[in-house]
């Protein structure tokens, strides 16, 4: 049986569930294909020594940096962020630097990726980060391709995820390759993994992504706009839903979302099609009416201009239903 020897670099500073998240998958994908030595998974500090995570949580590493490496290069090396990647020891870039090329493959979680880009791991690369973190590193490191959408990017044996959680949907692709969509499913459901993202999924959810509206009548709006997807979301309707006139709305919609409440519509339409898609084994027909296009041809175009693949395919690539 192939075995894959997983690292897992722990440094001060390092958030706790980029290191967890990753891991439960690996262990948990051993166990659901029936080979526990599917993944032999270490964790390794520079001096082997107690890392405190920011949130002060003690984690005990199985061993020191050089130690993990001095049998070989692990299968997948696995660089997780946190506060700790600020200000980086740089000790740690220097072992990145000169063992992370050997690895086959090289994975980042949230602001891990900050660490490959300090050594220069990432130049020439496309990759992504926390949304918060993806401003400094194109300014950071120019050569670095970022893009700030998509939970996670892979670019041949390099995959960077975006925030924390993004780092189990990374995983789960991983094992996927590995082992077989079942073995990911099976991982996914045992974690309650609510469902196994596409990597081309948007870091945030359309309520996330958009800003909250600071008046009531907007904010309650909004809910109601995600709750009824399938309804009359004309600016008209909204508007008088909102007890503004038409012209007001809009300006005060966009003002305060950041965002024009024809693309909201869009967007949150979208997103509802996305996961029945994804969730259920409705029609694509019922799936369009009860996300608000109305005709299957309308959805249909809606998924090819943002998604570039149309709703059947995008179905059979990655319709998921938890048992």
């Amino acid at each position: 049986m192939t075995q894959r020897p997983v690292l897992v670099v722990l440094f001060d500073g390092v958030q706790s569930l980029d290191v967890t998240g990753p891991y439960e998958v690996f262990a948990g994908a051993g166990r659901a294909s029936g080979d526990p030595e599917a993944y032999t998974i270490r964790t390794a500090s520079l001096d082997g020594g107690p890392v405190r995570t920011h949130s002060g949580l003690r984690l005990l590493p199985d061993t020191t940096l050089a130690e993990a490496v001095a049998d070989g290069a692990p299968h997948t090396l696995v660089v997780p962020g946190g506060e700790g990647t600020r200000e980086p020891d740089p000790a740690l870039i220097d072992w990145l630097r000169t063992h992370a090329p050997d690895a086959g493959r090289l994975v980042s979680v949230c602001t891990g990726a900050l660490l490959l880009a300090e050594a220069g791991l990432l130049d020439g690369h496309r990759a992504t980060t926390h949304w918060v973190a993806c401003d400094h590193m194109a300014r950071c490191y120019p050569e670095v391709e970022v893009d700030p959408d998509p939970i996670f990017v892979r670019d041949g044996r390099l995959s960077t995820s975006a925030g924390v959680t993004a780092g189990i949907d990374l995983a789960l692709a991983l094992v996927e390759e590995d082992l077989g969509r079942d073995v990911a499913l099976t991982v996914a459901r045992h974690l309650v993994v609510f469902l196994r993202r596409p990597g081309n999924q948007a870091q945030f959810s359309v309520q996330l992504a958009a800003q909250t509206a600071r008046r009531e009548p907007l904010r309650d709006l909004q809910q109601w706009i995600t709750e009824h997807p399938e309804g009359d979301l004309s600016v008209e309707t909204l508007a008088a839903r909102a007890r503004l006139s038409p012209r007001h709305f809009a300006r005060a919609f966009q003002a305060e979302t950041g965002t024009t409440p024809g693309r909201y519509v869009d967007r949150v339409r979208l997103e509802h099609a996305r996961r029945l898609l994804e969730e259920t084994s409705r029609g694509v027909e019922e799936v369009a009416r009860a996300s608000g296009y109305g005709t299957p041809e309308a959805m249909r175009r809606a998924f090819t201009k943002t998604l570039g693949t149309a709703p059947a395919d995008y179905r059979r690539r990655f319709h998921s239903p938890v048992n």
